[in-house]
């Protein structure tokens, strides 16, 4: 806000010439080109940003051009499969060549500047959080059900290496996003109001059920968890946690020491997800039951 007042002033001392086309460039090649005047208020003498006008133009360039980093990962036999550093835009230097555009009067072409933006796990954090096994839960099914079978094999996916860090929390709805039919997910058996109906995604159900089991039994903090209206048959009874992308969610918190790293997986009818963490993580486990 300091900045946008400050060249405001240098503004108002003199006078604006200078076209409004911005053009700009990547690695000196024009990507596109831009009218200066849509950063701005319209309705005012001096020249103020228009921040919400200003993120709808950086995100628009952001979703182009910008490449988001990639964590550290463990395949499916524990290797670590390196991290990879990103780059975006680096909003606060275009900004203020976009004021140098008004000040100088003349045409502008701008360099897109961009910043390297590194992961949050790299491979000696990974290496690190794959020393302790802190919690684990199987459960099974029925690998014959393709659907079903389908919608679990993607939401495990989605949990599967995510790390979750100290006075982090966990969403459930989050972190697996929207189960669509655009994203794989299939028609399956879910339950609604204790009845038995069809919809997208049935099935997932199970994998958060099973991650809340391994969840507590590493000891961590539930903060959100939520019963179906029914028994189901994959679980001890009371032990399952049912999520709905536009209802319940299942959420715990990482009050521990150290960062803790969610590892799952399916294998032959059997969903297993084991919780991991450093060695020198203080936690207090708790017993859970099993399905016999």
């Amino acid at each position: 806000m300091l900045l946008s007042y400050m060249f405001s002033f240098l503004l108002a001392t003199q006078i604006i010439t200078s076209p409004n086309e911005i053009t700009i460039t990547k690695n000196g090649k024009p990507i596109t080109k831009l009218d200066s005047m849509d950063f701005f208020h319209p309705y005012f003498d001096l020249p103020i940003m228009d921040s919400k006008k200003v993120d709808q133009i950086l995100d628009q360039l952001d979703k182009k051009y910008s490449i988001p980093p990639k964590n550290a990962q463990l395949d499916p036999y524990g290797n670590i499969i390196p991290e990879k550093a990103g780059m975006e835009i680096d909003r606060q230097a275009l900004l203020k060549q976009v004021y140098s555009h008004y000040i100088h009067q003349k045409p502008s072409n701008i360099e897109l500047p961009m910043r390297t933006v590194y992961p949050n796990v790299d491979s000696e954090l990974l290496n690190d959080l794959r020393s302790l096994r802190i919690g684990l839960y199987v459960t099974s099914f029925n690998p014959r059900n393709k659907n079903r079978s389908t919608n679990i094999k993607l939401a495990t996916e989605s949990i599967n290496n995510y790390v979750v860090f100290p006075g982090e929390t966990f969403s459930f709805n989050k972190v697996v996003g929207k189960r669509t039919k655009e994203r794989g997910y299939l028609r399956a058996k879910v339950i609604v109001r204790g009845e038995y109906a069809e919809d997208i995604g049935g099935g997932i159900c199970q994998v958060s059920s099973t991650l809340f089991n391994a969840v507590d039994n590493a000891g961590l903090q539930i903060v959100q968890r939520f019963s179906h209206s029914r028994e189901v048959p994959y679980i001890p009874r009371g032990r399952d946690a049912t999520v709905s992308w536009y209802g319940p969610d299942f959420q715990f918190k990482n009050e521990y020491n150290q960062p803790v790293l969610i590892r799952a997986k399916t294998v032959n009818g059997l969903l297993i997800i084991a919780i991991y963490s450093s060695e020198n993580i203080q936690n207090t486990p708790r017993k859970i039951p099993y399905s016999t």
